[in-house]
């Protein structure tokens, strides 16, 4: 392939991808709702693509569930129930397009079916390099001198290390759904309360329990844990 070959696939690969971000940000913020029927020919003009650019994006946001086609109603944008929230594209627009405090909850809700199960199984299963992961994140904790930053960035190492701890592939995986929403939880939390409590202890009790071994610790820890931050942030 010749450099303006190269050049001339890259550019298309740039407007596919840029009509996909588009498209989908449509749909997540509601200019297109759902059930509409997407009128193909206008969005090309609106969003200045090909065709097939569009028929390529399209077909991404059907894998994600975000549209669907049939031969009597065309391409249209299916029901909020049927979007897949667990796709980490999917989560990123969702989040980007603003999220209720009952989204929150519904995670929450999730972390707490999984989360402790995850320290319990660390406790059981962690290696060395788990354990270090761990003391790592509760150092950057522990040096945040509550800079909101920071405190976000080392709580998002810590639970995506935990996770990854249990060494169960796909709680392992679950730091995808999970910590892009822990961190934006945080985010909005700690700008609105300055006066926080910086999260150490509790995160360091997991971790101890996961050290020892401590099955049932970890597991009583870690819920402790996300209990006690609904609790002072509900």
């Amino acid at each position: 392939m010749s450099r303006s070959e190269r050049a001339a696939s890259a550019a298309g690969h740039g407007a596919h991808g840029a009509t996909v971000e588009a498209l989908a940000r449509r749909i997540l913020e509601g200019t297109h709702g759902e059930g509409e029927t997407l009128v193909m020919p206008e969005l090309m003009a609106e969003l200045d693509v090909s065709q097939t650019v569009l028929r390529e994006a399209v077909k991404v946001l059907t894998t994600k569930g975000l549209l669907g086609t049939d031969q009597t109603r065309g391409t249209f944008v299916r029901p909020r129930e049927e979007w897949n929230l667990l796709d980490t594209d999917v989560l990123r627009w969702k989040l980007a397009a603003g999220v209720s405090s009952d989204f929150f909850a519904d995670v929450l809700e999730l972390r707490r079916s999984i989360e402790p199960a995850a320290a319990a199984l660390a406790a059981e299963r962690r290696t060395d390099d788990d354990l270090a992961a761990l003391d790592a994140a509760l150092s950057a904790m522990a040096a945040t001198d509550d800079d909101p930053v920071l405190l976000v960035r080392a709580d998002a190492s810590f639970h995506t290390a935990m996770l990854i701890a249990s060494n169960n592939r796909f709680y392992a995986q679950m730091h995808r759904v999970i910590v892009p929403v822990l961190v934006e939880r945080d985010r909005a939390v700690l700008a609105a309360d300055r006066t926080f409590e910086n999260p150490h202890a509790v995160h360091a009790a997991v971790v101890e329990a996961v050290r020892n071994r401590d099955v049932d610790g970890a597991y009583m820890a870690m819920l402790e844990l996300l209990d006690k931050s609904a609790r002072e942030h509900p």
